[in-house]
């Protein structure tokens, strides 16, 4: 346990073990007073316990052995076993300051104290042996006392055992720290601070509306009244959102004993390391994320970390570590999960996902290394031999991803075969305000969460004319080389009836706004009619009416008092397609539309200094660029140019293809595309790009010659497939090397 975890849980207890003891003295003197009850005995017997259990959890051991006695003695009155008694009393109003005393010491100087209770103890042991009352004279009444017993006589203490004086009250006064814990600290209903920050959240929308209200003002008071007011509340806002933080360590805290208890039932060695306890969340965020997090941690173990045995044959320390790591970037907290155990066999989980009829073998062949990590996702998955009590049922992982996503989060997963997987996640600081972009499409405004925006793109009437394409019917935006996915609000949500299609959009030489978004871990473009500005929104819940729209994330009330919707981004990207969820590539044999729509190929279109068009599959290309040709090097016999600071070697494609003859110099600038393998990349000289499409096409093979894999229509044009390894074979013959099997092409 780290200091700064120690000090917390130091703090949090002198504060509740005095606000204890507080309330135990008055209860005592109200049995005194004949004012108490059997309900009176359980509250004090309740606070001894409690502060002996936090105590002896934070290695406070002579504070808990004291608390002992007293819980002894309290716990026989508490059965009716002794009769309460004023000399009883007497004792444990002294037995009470004593642990205040400890607890002062501790305050100040971080120790329990040398002093020694033994005198005290050894009276509350003696009424613990005085002769018992019946249990019809015990529980008369806690007002009536009976007849003090004949006390036993005191054992003496040894010689060299000198009682302190056990002080006066105006000592006790005197003794007492100007300042402590108890004093600067209260305790506050949930509840309450649940309705100051719904207040605050109220004030918030307050302070907007007179910011826009006074931003048109010429009046100096009247905007320095203003200011003030907007910086007196984001103080306050800041103040009440800590009140509501709580650390980290709070949820982790049980994960020890779950580590042990399952480590011990599967006969495993795992040492649990816990990092960043001290990172604060909002209390909701701490609620939402307890079970997910739970089942992660049981899951590493289950799945993960293997036995010592396998450990041992594997070159491991039979020991497996899983590490816990939380920290705040960019506005989110991130949390790590992370195991040094066996990681995802890929190919048992294809085989989980084709034997489940989650794919079909030729789908689960295609699938890239993250969409495979994905697949553990899918409700129903599991890559568990046999059903058991921890594991094999197929539910869990989908929560976590569901729940997680629910509060505006995201999972993602890494895993290296045979030396671990981590899983992070990264979820928002609070819910209640959030900061948020608003936009405006078909005279209605939108906020978007500023966590899932990435940047904003403004196309001017050419840019948008030439950067905006169709793939398969989709508009597409190259942004920096990538393929950027585009979904129009207006036409999502039907919001102007007389919009044009995605592509006229830009032909009609509009200016074109892009919010580019991040949607579990993909990214899309998001076009709207206007990019307003960046503001604080305060969350409001959806009706239940409204709540199974997936688009929408709630509610905010804008400066001029009217309601703006926010979107949820995931929600908004798979509504719009423009995301692909691995699960709706189709369960097997129950969306035909959807396998028939697999067995297409994207395909990109190009000319190579010869009248026929020619295609390679989308999959093969890393990148697409243009260089000038003023950046042309050469290296020995190769052309090169400099890429993202390595050398990036250039393939002249017409100059190997049949019947091109001396081919022409290519355009300036050269369209290049870059294909990588294995580490390696290289840059193949093309014509001219002409389009990404998406068909399904009947490829005639070795109809072309070299260079040449075969042809088929496409768009209605026979079209030569590009045979890319074997280009590259002729250009380079030690770019794949020998033990590198060159990239096969599926037709």
């Amino acid at each position: 346990m780290n200091d700064q975890l120690q000090q917390q849980l130091i703090k949090d207890l002198l504060i509740e073990s005095l606000e204890g003891l507080d309330a135990f003295d008055r209860e005592m003197l109200a049995l005194e007073k004949g004012e108490g009850s059997a309900e009176t005995v359980n509250n004090v017997f309740r606070i001894i316990h409690t502060l002996k259990g936090s105590s002896g959890c934070i290695g406070l051991n002579k504070m808990e052995s004291v608390a002992h006695v007293g819980e002894s003695l309290l716990s026989l009155v508490r059965d009716g076993k002794l009769a309460i008694t004023p000399a009883m009393i007497t004792v444990l109003l002294e037995y009470s300051d004593a642990l205040k005393e400890i607890l002062r010491c501790l305050e100040q100087t971080g120790q329990q104290g040398a002093k020694d209770y033994s005198p005290l103890l050894q009276k509350l042991q003696q009424l613990q042996n005085t002769e018992p009352e019946s249990v019809k004279s015990a529980t008369a009444g806690f007002g009536l006392f009976e007849e003090e017993p004949e006390p036993v006589p005191a054992a003496q203490p040894p010689p060299e055992t000198i009682p302190l004086p056990v002080k006066t009250a105006v000592e006790k006064e005197a003794a007492r720290p100007v300042t402590s814990v108890s004093d600067s600290a209260i305790r506050v209903d949930v509840g309450q601070l649940d309705k100051l920050m719904n207040l605050v959240g109220e004030l918030v929308l307050a302070r907007n509306q007179i910011i826009q209200f006074t931003s048109g003002s010429q009046e100096p008071s009247l905007l320095n009244a203003a200011q003030r007011i907007n910086t007196i509340t984001t103080e306050l806002q800041e103040s009440v959102m800590k009140t509501r933080m709580q650390p980290i360590g709070n949820v982790w805290a049980k994960f020890p004993r779950i580590v042990h208890d399952m480590a011990q039932e599967l006969g495993k060695e795992v040492q649990l390391v816990m990092e960043g306890k001290e990172t604060d969340l909002d209390r909701t965020i701490i609620e939402a994320i307890k079970d997910p997090l739970t089942h992660l941690v049981r899951n590493a173990i289950d799945h993960g970390i293997e036995t010592p045995e396998v450990r041992r044959a594997a070159g491991k320390p039979e020991q497996g570590q899983l590490t816990l790591r939380a920290f705040h970037e960019g506005g989110q907290v991130n949390i790590e999960i992370m195991d040094n155990g066996l990681g995802i066999n890929i190919a048992k989980v294809k085989a989980k996902a084709v034997q489940r009829s989650l794919l079909t073998p030729d789908q689960a062949a295609r699938l890239t290394e993250r969409e495979v990590f994905n697949l553990i996702f899918l409700p129903g998955f599991s890559t568990a031999d046999k059903v058991t009590n921890l594991s094999g049922r197929g539910v869990g992982m989908d929560v976590v991803k569901t729940n997680i996503e629910k509060i505006g989060g995201s999972v993602d997963v890494l895993s290296e075969a045979g030396q671990g997987t981590t899983l992070k996640i990264k979820i928002p600081l609070t819910l209640a305000i959030i900061p948020a972009l608003v936009v405006t499409s078909g005279g209605e405004r939108f906020a978007i969460p500023q966590v899932s925006l990435l940047e904003l793109v403004r196309l001017e009437a050419g840019q948008a004319r030439e950067g905006i394409e169709l793939l398969y019917g989709a508009p597409i935006y190259r942004l920096r080389g990538q393929l950027l996915p585009l979904a129009y609000l207006n036409r999502e949500f039907r919001l102007d009836s007389k919009a044009e299609d995605s592509a006229a959009c830009a032909k009609a030489g509009a200016v074109v706004n892009i919010v580019v978004l991040q949607a579990d871990g993909r990214q899309f473009g998001m076009v709207v009619d206007e990019i307003n500005d960046t503001e604080e929104i305060v969350v409001k819940p959806l009706g239940k009416q409204l709540k199974g729209i997936t688009c929408f994330a709630g509610a905010t009330i804008m400066g001029d008092g009217r309601v703006a919707l926010i979107l949820d981004v995931l929600g908004l990207a798979q509504h719009a397609n423009v995301i692909a969820e691995v699960h709706d590539r189709g369960l097997a044999g129950k969306n035909k539309v959807a396998e028939k729509a697999d067995e297409r190929q994207t395909l990109l279109l190009f000319n190579a200094g010869r009248n026929a068009p020619m295609a390679i599959p989308l999959s093969m290309v890393a990148r697409l660029e243009e260089f000038p040709r003023s950046q042309l090097e050469r290296s020995g016999n190769q052309e090169v140019v400099q890429y993202r600071g390595q050398i990036l070697p250039l393939i002249q494609i017409s100059s190997h293809l049949p019947g091109s003859g001396d081919a022409a110099p290519s355009a300036d600038p050269m369209q290049v595309v870059v294909y990588s393998e294995a580490g390696r990349s290289v840059g193949l000289i093309v014509g001219k790009i002409n389009d990404i499409v998406h068909e399904a096409v009947t490829v005639k093979r070795n109809s072309g010659g070299a260079g040449i894999l075969g042809s088929a229509v496409v768009q209605d044009k026979v079209t030569d497939f590009l045979d890319v390894p074997g280009i590259i074979r002729a250009a380079d013959p030690s770019f794949y090397g020998e033990t590198i099997n060159p990239a096969k092409q599926t037709l």
